[in-house]
């Protein structure tokens, strides 16, 4: 993207998309886009009102009683169109995604490769939306199940992977029939809007998917409109316990991916080396801010000060920077208030009597803008808040176990089930692992357990609230019903 390309990005105003046309929002509150990297303002969400709520989601309806009867060949098309769209502007939408987050190039490149996945993924619909069928189920009678799609779906989406997680849904949503309401974060709605005028310039009917900007008030709207048929939402824990409880107390299907606190566990027989570049890799991309971070690491008492050395070199060597900056490791945060909240839980661990092996505080990093470096502590125990509560930045806690089974049960303590690996040479304990720890996304000599496009993206314990997850067969069960079938002919029989 051309320094003038990225300046009209950014100038244009944000604002709905419905029935295929650009609207102004017309609530009265607004939410200021800031410039990570520079505090500077860079944008303005403006918010819906509730009339602007009930149109997006009447025109969505109204579209969707045409679309739903559309063949399946006909409704995939479209999204090979977007795939193609996406591949040839990658760099655009990267660019967006840098400006309005703060990540790193690079890290913006990858999510959208993770969300162009789903986007092929889901052209393959036509295979999964296939269900089960017998002849001769009984005497005479052969069956089927059918799937369908039930109406307008809406995604509230967060502001640390905008252009990823809108993916895991929109494409699903569209190649089973549904029609879909995008509700992006306030924080970072640039990128939503790009993959919206992306997605306008397909054969995709005006009306099947629309775009509303807005605050808590226009997600309370959406999960009680009675023409909302269900709801997917990627947050922290307590708001995703409260987004599951009003969409079914409303009779909406929900599927509510909530916090975490991951962890990976080092084994004495682990390659110590790759496991600290995987362990860093996956605390301090993102600059932590993600559900699959693993802030927290246990280690085998013979191995943890060899670990723990190697993990403080790394992690001191980054570079902090501006995400445009292609030499830049780890960007800014998100904003002014998130290194407030991670500035006190670090002063939390010191105060809990964790040993502060690196002070992001003290970091080089750019004067403007919202940075902290990388922190690392050492013995952390199960008790502290910094080894229990989401921090949601750069902050890793190193925890000392005195065998695999004590680092088990520690990983297993936690409230939170996203993710957790191991590092080890060792079968047995890789086998152990796999089979009793409490997570939905398991690595073993894997840094970030993040599943790809054809596997549904796990969760349990308070990380998840719902029984089908995001991504894959999931979601298409989740976008559709089915209607069983049954036949019998007596004069054949």
């Amino acid at each position: 993207m051309s320094d003038e390309q990225a300046t009209s990005t950014l100038e244009r105003p944000v604002r709905n998309y419905v029935g295929g046309e650009w609207v102004e929002p017309s609530g009265d509150d607004r939410q200021t886009v800031v410039d990570s990297t520079t505090g500077e303002r860079i944008a303005e969400t403006p918010f819906s009102s509730d009339a602007d709520v009930d149109r997006a989601v009447e025109t969505t309806q109204a579209a969707f009683e045409e679309w739903r009867h559309r063949p399946i060949e006909e409704r995939v098309q479209p999204l090979f169109e977007f795939k193609d769209l996406l591949e040839e502007r990658i760099d655009e939408l990267a660019s967006v995604i840098v400006a309005e987050h703060g990540k790193t190039i690079d890290e913006a490149r990858g999510e959208l490769r993770r969300g162009i996945e789903n986007v092929e993924v889901a052209c393959g619909a036509p295979t999964l939306m296939q269900a089960g069928s017998i002849q001769h189920a009984a005497p005479g009678i052969d069956e089927r199940a059918i799937r369908h799609p039930l109406g307008v779906f809406t995604a509230i989406t967060p502001f640390n992977f905008p252009g990823m997680i809108p993916l895991w849904f929109l494409p699903y949503a569209v190649a089973t029939g549904n029609a879909f309401v995008l509700k992006p974060s306030e924080k970072t709605p640039l990128t939503a809007r790009a993959l919206i005028e992306t997605l306008a310039e397909t054969s995709l009917p005006e009306g099947v998917v629309s775009l509303v900007n807005g605050g808590p008030r226009t997600v309370t709207q959406l999960l009680e409109h009675e023409d909302v048929v269900g709801a997917s939402f990627v947050g922290s824990t307590p708001v995703a316990k409260t987004i599951y409880e009003t969409a079914a107390e409303n009779g909406k299907r929900v599927q509510a991916q909530g916090g975490a606190k991951n962890h990976v566990v080092v084994s004495d027989s682990a390659n110590l080396e790759y496991a600290a570049e995987k362990t860093i890799s996956s605390a301090f991309a993102n600059s932590g801010q993600r559900c699959l971070a693993n802030p927290i690491a246990i280690v085998h008492e013979d191995v943890y000060d060899e670990f723990a050395e190697r993990i403080v070199d790394r992690a001191a060597a980054l570079e902090v920077g501006p995400g445009g900056n292609p030499t830049t490791e780890m960007g800014p945060l998100v904003s002014e208030e998130r290194v407030e909240t991670v500035r006190e839980y670090v002063e939390a661990g010191v105060d809990e009597g964790a040993s502060l092996l690196l002070d992001g505080r003290e970091a080089d990093v750019p004067n403007d803008g919202f940075y902290l470096g990388p922190t690392i502590f050492g013995d952390v125990t199960r008790e502290m808040s910094i080894a229990r509560e989401e921090i949601f930045g750069p902050v890793l806690g190193l925890v000392r176990a005195e065998s695999f089974e004590d680092a088990l049960e520690t990983v297993n303590a936690s409230r939170y089930g996203n993710a957790a690996s191991l590092f080890t040479e060792r079968g047995r304990e890789a086998r152990e692992f796999r089979l009793h720890v409490e997570a939905g996304n398991v690595g073993v000599n894997v840094g970030t357990a993040a599943p790809m496009a054809f596997f549904h993206f796990g969760g349990q314990k308070d990380s998840f609230f719902g029984d089908l997850h995001a991504q894959a067969e999931d979601v298409i069960r989740f976008y559709t019903d089915e209607t069983v079938y049954i036949e019998r002919w007596p004069d054949a029989e």
